[in-house]
């Protein structure tokens, strides 16, 4: 640090009742502060009892320390137990030239400091308050889901019995004379004749993407949201599967499109039938009538829909109606078929009341139901315990990408930026975030590596091990690839890379050995560069160290952090020339 560098106020935030400020549990808070990197020696956190009966309120001291850093910005935190639970507090930042108080969003001046100093503030009103901490306040993901490691099905993809894979499509004629199409013949049995294969890896959480009565192959475009499709299968049978999971103690995800719905919808083909007449002539976003639908795939269509999809209407989620339909929805599968949760397609385009009510009726009928919101960009808004507990993480698959296998791959930059996604949520939120390499909407990730399987296995062991809950998507443990939509959809394949499949296997025993909820994270700069990326993990069963050798070339390990437990698949040379330690260090 240089000696003349006064401390950079501009650099410092903090913003209460937010991820700088939340509370982990009743009587447990953390508390965040940036500042300019480099720029501030010493961070103090002041915090009191904000209903205290004496004047002025007296204040205990944290020293804070520097949990993370990005490009920019160092962030200091202090997590703490409080006895109060009406708490006020401030800061003191330091460096080698001045030093200054910092409350509501205020420094203080020269003339100030001896006021401050000697803690004769009377209005607590000028500190930064935390008001109450309120139970069900307290931002949180149901406890399984923390646990979980969620294998993704496509089901039209996946399977039509035991190890076979689907590759007999027959489309469905509903009794309307309407088709059900199919592409590749995936069914709920072959879900279920599948379980042990999925249960051996070490899933223990499947997430469907969606099964009810649709037109086309994919099922985005629902037309009954309260039967199965016929491709698929019947109710009944999914009832089965459930039942089949849980008794493995296993969890289902299923998942719901309610921002639109198909053309074939009970709703849209009266308002097609009648216009303006029709009772359902709200329940649509944007309507031109009389409604036609578009004649070719290149005519647009004159109604709001999904993108442009025109066999896709764009439900209007403000209209009273429409929440209480899809709430019905949405806790009808939780109370009659007991799945475990939903994950909810383009969720930030849905109106903010459709999601509470949604919430409220399915929470009610299972509290512990999880609500995954698909937010691709930063969704802070949405986790505020009204909406969604967790959200689909894909800018951990950006970072990986981009930094981790990437042409301009860099150990260092894919560190900052995993540490700024980190710090966007309360850490239990983080604790519950879906994190993911692969989707049905993406390339698979394994083609972005160019079939390169080490640097699959260094995302991986990032995806296992980084705060959050890992998602894999059904065949990437089997070097399943794909750039197009018809590819990275294409059939499960089964017996073709047992190598692979057991390194999966063996990280998610790691994973759920060594990796508790109230597991720490902390990345070791020291040890991280451009070619290494570096973190340690500590929970009650010790300390798990990580070191992924981003580069192409051999990579020095001058630290053993005790017994080595994962080493590649066994393949010394591998380890040392091209890939990866991971160190267990008992407590």
């Amino acid at each position: 640090m240089k000696s003349n560098m006064r401390l950079n106020r501009e650099a410092v935030l903090h913003i209460p009742l937010s991820n700088y400020a939340f509370a982990n549990s009743e009587n447990r808070l953390t508390i965040r502060i940036r500042t300019q990197r480099g720029n501030v020696s010493a961070c103090t956190l002041y915090y009191g009892d904000r209903a205290c009966a004496d004047t002025p309120v007296v204040f205990k001291e944290i020293k804070m320390e520097i949990k993370a850093r990005d490009e920019l910005f160092d962030y200091y935190e202090a997590t703490f137990e409080t006895p109060f639970l009406r708490v006020c507090y401030y800061f003191k930042l330091q460096n080698e030239v001045e030093w200054t108080y910092y409350y509501s969003d205020r420094f203080t001046n020269e003339l100030a400091f001896t006021f401050l100093d000697q803690n004769m503030m009377e209005e607590r009103s000028e500190y930064y308050q935390y008001p109450y901490i309120l139970k069900d306040e307290i931002p949180d993901v149901p406890d399984w889901f923390k646990k979980a490691v969620v294998y993704n099905i496509f089901p039209d993809s996946f399977a039509c019995g035991k190890y076979t894979s689907p590759l007999n499509p027959k489309n469905v004629v509903l009794e309307n004379g309407k088709v059900c199409k199919s592409r590749l013949g995936g069914t709920l049995r072959g879900i279920l004749e599948n379980l042990d294969y999925i249960q051996t890896l070490g899933f223990n959480c499947i997430y469907l993407n969606p099964i009810f009565t649709a037109g086309e192959y994919h099922k985005y475009d629902t037309i009954d949201y309260y039967h199965i499709d016929p491709c698929f299968g019947t109710n009944e049978e999914l009832k089965h599967l459930v039942e089949e999971i849980h008794k493995r103690e296993m969890r289902i995800i299923l998942d719901g499109v309610f921002n639109h719905s198909s053309w074939e919808f009970f709703a849209f083909k009266d308002v097609m039938k009648k216009g303006e007449e029709s009772k359902y002539i709200n329940w649509f976003y944007k309507l031109n009538i009389p409604v036609r639908r578009p004649q070719s795939e290149k005519e647009k269509p004159d109604y709001a829909c999904f993108a442009y999809e025109a066999r896709m209407p764009k439900l209007n989620t403000s209209n009273e109606e429409v929440q209480k339909y899809f709430a019905d929805v949405g806790a009808y599968w939780i109370r009659n078929y007991k799945v475990d949760g939903w994950r909810l397609d383009v969720a930030n385009e849905i109106d903010r009341n459709f999601w509470r009510k949604f919430r409220e009726a399915v929470k009610k009928e299972n509290k512990e139901a999880i609500l995954i919101g698909e937010v691709w960009e930063n969704s802070e808004s949405w986790l505020r315990g009204d909406a969604f507990d967790s959200t689909m993480n894909y800018e951990f698959r950006r970072i990986c990408r981009d930094y981790i296998i990437g042409d301009h791959k860099n150990a260092l930059t894919a560190a900052k930026q995993l540490e700024r996604m980190r710090l966007r949520y309360p850490t239990n939120l983080v604790n519950g975030q879906l994190n993911l390499l692969d989707s049905h909407d993406v390339p698979r990730f394994l083609s972005l590596c160019k079939g390169d399987e080490r640097k699959w296995r260094l995302a991986c062991i990032l995806l296992m091990l980084f705060p959050g809950v890992p998602s894999l998507f059904y065949g990437d443990e089997q070097a399943i690839g794909g750039i197009k939509e018809s590819e990275y959809r294409n059939p499960m394949v089964w017996g073709k890379n047992p190598s692979l499949c057991k390194f999966v296997q063996n990280m998610i025993e790691i994973r759920k050995e060594y990796i508790e909820n109230n597991t720490s994270y902390e990345l070791l700069w020291d040890d991280t560069n451009e070619q290494v990326l570096s973190f340690v993990r500590e929970g009650s069963k010790g300390r798990l160290f990580v070191s992924l050798n981003i580069s192409e070339i051999s990579q020095k390990w001058d630290k053993e952090a005790g017994k080595m437990i994962l080493a590649s698949s066994g393949d010394k040379e591998f380890l040392e020339t091209m890939g990866y330690k991971i160190y267990l260090k008992g407590k």
